[in-house]
């Protein structure tokens, strides 16, 4: 890479290449214990199931920093490996996720790598200049503030 990184404009692709390769490292940590069909995004769903029982959607959503939208499509993929059921909810439209005994089982592997990860990114912010987890918060609650696509149209209007 050239000594002059990019800049704001490639803000996107960049933080997908971040999270590409944190997520790739965390699969292939999966896959190294022979569970290569888990994907990252399973574990905090199943701990918060093996934390507080069975969940609606949202409330998986909430507890786990995830859109509904996101949630659902995990969930619904878990359903697939056989991690989690689904059963009605108190109302017609919302759905109540269940562990099975085939994601309960998967809980001390999980649990040492959400250790071992936790562990492992404290050592990473130890190197930057600052921590990543703050300025990732700092990012989320600005744009909570004014939407980047806010931000887009008034710099349009700007040129």
């Amino acid at each position: 890479m050239s000594s002059s990184a990019p800049g704001p404009e490639l803000l996107g692709t960049r933080l997908r290449h971040l999270l590409d390769q944190l997520d790739g490292d965390v699969a292939a940590v999966y896959a190294d214990r022979g569970l290569e069909w888990f994907r990252p995004r399973y574990a905090p769903v199943v701990r918060e199931l093996a934390a507080s029982g069975p969940s609606s959607i949202r409330d998986l959503a909430r507890a786990t920093g995830v859109t509904h939208s996101a949630a659902s499509q995990t969930v619904a993929q878990m359903v697939k490996e056989g991690l989690v059921v689904l059963e009605p909810g108190a109302d017609a439209r919302s759905r109540i996720a269940r562990p099975t005994p085939k994601a309960e089982a998967l809980l001390p592997v999980l649990d040492a790598e959400s250790a071992a990860t936790t562990a492992a990114a404290a050592e990473l912010e130890a190197e930057l200049g600052y921590p990543l987890s703050r300025l990732v918060g700092e990012a989320l609650d600005a744009l909570a503030r004014r939407p980047m696509r806010r931000r887009i149209a008034d710099a349009m209007m700007d040129t």
